[in-house]
């Protein structure tokens, strides 16, 4: 059955039916008044409040939550007043008690694992927060208020979806029968800034110098992975690269959660398709990528390949189809190598192994792996180069290296990513595009 949008378990026309649950955290009085606010609301208000979204009905809504409040907390302090204003705008307008943690821009990531443990990642570092659900019925509702503007459903026969907040923050649910111990929600929030190369090099992700040899790279339309694991900075890294792009070339991005910021004006933003309730309507990675090539892309950038999709890129990169790039999920060079090869081999046709590694051999240029250290902090610990096959192994060349030299005082993790003395040989390319490169910055003794 389809959860119903922002509606508390039971009649919305009764406060009791969303009062809290005895056992949840806070001051009881609050709580209480609370929840007989919203009570009120929902029972005067329902139709106003499924406009929500709209500019002209949250202004009115807001204006409703003063005229409940204002009698009821006459003979309150201004600060709890406040407090109590800022609960019930949230629970109305908001996502509940996890909003002033969406609002917080320390805060990277938003963990609910169940009503009663909600996590946030600072500075790449877990951390268990004070907030807390009324029940597991409480987490549903704001469940609902995230999934159904996006034409989402979720059920106990479909518990998993993968949604965005308004503002590109990706979200992943997961509820019972599958989560055990109740609904979990993951939000990963995005910058609303976007990060440009000198904003990583300030936060030590790589030095200035790598930051001129991938833009190099771009502008010469190298064929660029992105690789690393989950949260180590992938498509924030994806974004820096694309910035390089020229302004005037058209740009197709192809994601299965829209999450890259282009800042340039020519680009074309798809976005895969999940199925309908009768599992119709289905449009996959795979037939966005071919699509792609119909529509006069000079970069095809892919958020990143999971599955079948990753043979149809290798194709348009051989193809005509240079400077494109992707993301891909593997923890070293020479394991992107076998993670492409196998999503490939997943595209349902039966090519020899060789054919495959001979494709990724022409197509792929340059692989920038990211990781995310002990200390929570992102960086680029290797740049390599796909030199050809030998024999039937693909050849790899180690341009820029990472080593660690220790963790400082601050317990943050210390080292230098250098190059390793060796020139690519895509440099005849970078050339003949017109990208001119110094000594320095293949130059191991050089300061980078």
């Amino acid at each position: 059955m389809l959860l119903r949008m922002s509606q508390p378990a039971g009649s919305a026309k009764s406060p009791q039916a969303i009062s809290p649950a005895a056992t949840a955290g806070g001051s009881g009085d609050l709580r209480s008044l609370k929840w007989q606010i919203i009570g009120q609301i929902y029972a005067t208000q329902n139709e106003l409040l499924q406009r929500r979204h709209q500019a002209a009905a949250k202004c009115e809504i807001e204006l409703r939550i003063g005229e409940e409040c204002r009698p009821l907390t006459a003979t309150m302090n201004d600060t709890d007043r406040a407090a109590l204003l800022s609960q019930i705008k949230d629970e109305l307008l908001g996502f509940g008690p996890i909003q002033p943690l969406l609002d917080d821009p320390t805060v990277s990531e938003v963990m609910v694992n169940r009503a009663d443990r909600v996590y946030v990642e600072r500075k790449g570092k877990s951390i268990l927060t004070d907030v807390k659900f009324e029940d597991d019925a409480h987490i549903r509702r704001i469940i609902d208020r995230i999934i159904v503007p996006l034409g989402r459903y979720l059920d106990e026969n479909s518990p998993l979806v993968d949604a965005r907040l308004p503002d590109g923050s990706r979200v992943n649910v997961v509820i019972p029968p599958v989560a055990v111990a109740g609904s979990c929600i993951t939000i990963r929030k995005f910058s609303q800034g976007l990060l440009a190369a000198e904003d990583l090099v300030r936060l030590g992700a790589f030095p200035a110098s790598v930051a001129t040899f991938l833009k190099a790279c771009v502008q010469a339309r190298l064929n660029i992975v992105v690789a690393g694991g989950t949260g180590s900075g992938k498509t924030t890294l994806l974004n820096v690269l694309s910035s390089f792009i020229p302004t005037e070339e058209r740009i197709v991005t192809i994601e299965d959660a829209a999450e890259l910021k282009l800042a340039q004006d020519h680009v074309i933003t798809l976005e895969a398709k999940r199925p309908g309730r009768d599992g119709q309507g289905e449009v996959t990675m795979r037939e966005l990528v071919r699509n792609a090539l119909r529509m006069r892309p000079e970069r095809i950038v892919v958020g990143e390949v999971r599955g079948g999709d990753a043979l149809d890129m290798l194709q348009a990169m051989n193809t005509g189809h240079d400077g494109s790039m992707t993301t891909v999920h593997a923890n070293s060079p020479r394991d992107v190598l076998s993670r492409i090869e196998t999503l490939a081999l997943m595209g349902g046709i039966d090519f020899p192994v060789r054919v495959i590694r001979e494709q990724i051999a022409s197509a792929l240029h340059l692989i920038v792996q990211q990781a995310r250290m002990r200390d929570g902090s992102r960086r680029v610990i290797n740049l390599t180069e796909i030199g050809g096959m030998e024999m039937d192994r693909i050849i790899l060349q180690e341009v820029y290296r990472f080593t660690e030299q220790g963790v400082d005082a601050e317990g943050k993790v210390t080292g230098e990513l250098r190059p390793t003395g060796l020139r690519p040989r895509f440099c005849a390319k970078l050339e003949a595009a017109g990208v001119k490169l110094g000594p320095e910055i293949f130059n191991p003794s050089a300061r980078q």
